[in-house]
């Protein structure tokens, strides 16, 4: 997979991860963290003691990352594994237009595990906790029996009057998402059917980009009203804005965009259109904007060298989730976050876990 930064090549002879020991991995993963001065005691005791923003709120998020249930080791190689970690955490951060700031991590680790893939995982997740300039201050590690377990908590700040919540929409409103949706569904799909994704594909899937650079500017600026990232499709993700903002919603899917490669893929097998557009994991943000925001997000846009696509509009609550198909027939849904929608093909909803 082509990326600029490469896992570090294995050491000769290198420890066993037995020999090691879990505070020897501590120390080891420690050892490997940037000093940050707002952090005035991190790795190595009870707990991580660190300074806060002035006149800011907190934001606290936590996700789960099991083996065989997330990830299979077989499709992801460890550094790109230690990266997603860190990014699906960091992605709910910007979804509240957040600054990111702490990072504590908790592995349950398979006593076979090999001390290099632990060293490659560390590698990729430090990599993107550099990248967005986000400190690991702590965690904890043990033995598990059944897969490779991966907790990472984010702790970030906002100012209260800039937070961006899933409760601001209203009718009238438009309704965005930031660049290209589908690759990672599409990844998967191939994966799951023995096929081998491309390598632009592959890397969306493995390595998603948090938007925290984008969800601070329209925070920060007072372009979005309402705003979540995309890790579950657009329909279940969108369903929770309505939800959330009691509004109903109509979207064009024939606007959602695409990557070439996903166009590409498409023109092939149609029949998959569908699956990339629910599949989620794409780690993007939909958000909803004033449609006198227009030019100022146009301006964010090119600031930032990122598309963001209108797909819809905000409608009043009765009008229910319609969406427009490929073909400009338009559908009517419930919004699959419901608690009572039913998993079904007529939904269009994402993944969800204790129904799939």
């Amino acid at each position: 997979m082509d990326n600029n930064t490469r896992p570090p090549k294995k050491e000769t002879g290198a420890a066993t991860l037995a020999a090691l020991g879990e505070f020897g991995l501590i120390e080891r993963i420690r050892q490997r963290v940037r000093a940050n001065p707002a952090v005035l005691t991190g790795i190595g005791d009870d707990c991580s003691v660190c300074t806060f923003p002035a006149g800011e709120v907190l934001l606290t998020t936590k996700d789960l990352l099991l083996e065989d249930i997330h990830f299979r080791r077989e499709w992801i190689d460890m550094y790109s594994l230690g990266w997603k970690s860190a990014a699906v955490n960091l992605s709910d951060i910007a979804a509240m237009g957040g600054t990111a700031l702490y990072l504590h991590l908790g592995l349950g680790i398979p006593a076979q595990t090999e001390l290099d893939d632990l060293e490659a995982f560390m590698h990729g997740f430090l990599s993107l906790c550099e990248q967005e300039n986000v400190t690991l201050c702590g965690g904890d590690t043990c033995r598990s029996v059944q897969g490779l377990c991966i907790s990472v908590t984010v702790q970030g700040s906002i100012p209260q009057a800039e937070l961006c919540e899933r409760s601001g929409a209203t009718p009238g409103e438009v309704i965005y998402v930031s660049g290209t949706l589908g690759d990672s569904a599409l990844a998967l799909l191939q994966l799951q059917e023995g096929e081998t994704p491309a390598a632009s594909i592959a890397l969306r899937h493995n390595r998603p980009q948090p938007r925290l650079q984008l969800g601070r500017a329209l925070a920060a600026q007072g372009l979005a009203s309402a705003m979540i990232d995309l890790s579950d499709g657009i329909f279940a993700d969108l369903g929770h804005i309505l939800e959330r903002s009691a509004c109903g919603a109509e979207l064009d899917t024939r606007l959602i965009p695409l990557s070439a490669a996903a166009r590409s893929h498409l023109r092939h097998q149609p029949q998959r259109r569908p699956q990339l557009l629910r599949g989620g994991e794409d780690y993007e943000l939909l958000f909803t904007a004033s449609a006198a925001q227009q030019q100022h997000l146009a301006q964010l846009s090119a600031k930032l060298a990122l598309p963001l696509t209108a797909v819809g509009t905000i409608l009043p609550a009765p009008e229910g989730l319609r969406y427009i198909d490929h073909d400009g027939v338009t559908h009517t849904t419930k919004p699959s976050a419901h608690p009572d929608a039913k998993a079904d093909e007529s939904s269009l909803g994402g993944f969800n876990h204790f129904r799939a």
